[in-house]
């Protein structure tokens, strides 16, 4: 079995947020590495202990299929693939005890981990 198959999402729906305290973090990276240009990259591929895991990178460059969103100057870029499984998410930043971290709120997710890197559809 394919762990990509799924039903396509309607295009309209292919959006991503970024809040507040994502972009402001990512200003705080990227300022701190002296690289205006940077984007950070997420990506979804299969693995982690529910099926599916959440991939966060940095990078200058913007790929053939990637879609951009943007706030506050600050750009976030998803491949097409991964889209799919990550429409209607909101990119946050959270501060916790147990430290930072970057997450996905992602409502197409049915399942999760305790550590929030994985989720099944």
């Amino acid at each position: 079995m394919d762990v990509f198959a799924t039903e396509v999402v309607k295009p309209s729906e292919r959006s991503v947020s970024i809040s507040a305290a994502a972009a402001k973090r990512l200003c705080e990276i990227f300022a701190a590495e002296d690289r205006p240009n940077l984007m950070l990259r997420v990506t979804v591929s299969g693995g982690g202990c529910s099926g599916f895991q959440y991939g966060f990178d940095f990078s200058e460059n913007e790929n053939q299929d990637d879609s951009v969103f943007e706030r506050d100057g600050i750009k976030v870029v998803i491949d097409d693939t991964s889209l799919n499984y990550l429409a209607g998410s909101e990119i946050d930043f959270v501060t916790e005890m147990v430290g930072s971290a970057f997450q996905v709120n992602n409502p197409n997710a049915t399942a999760g981990c305790g550590c929030g890197a994985s989720f099944s559809m």
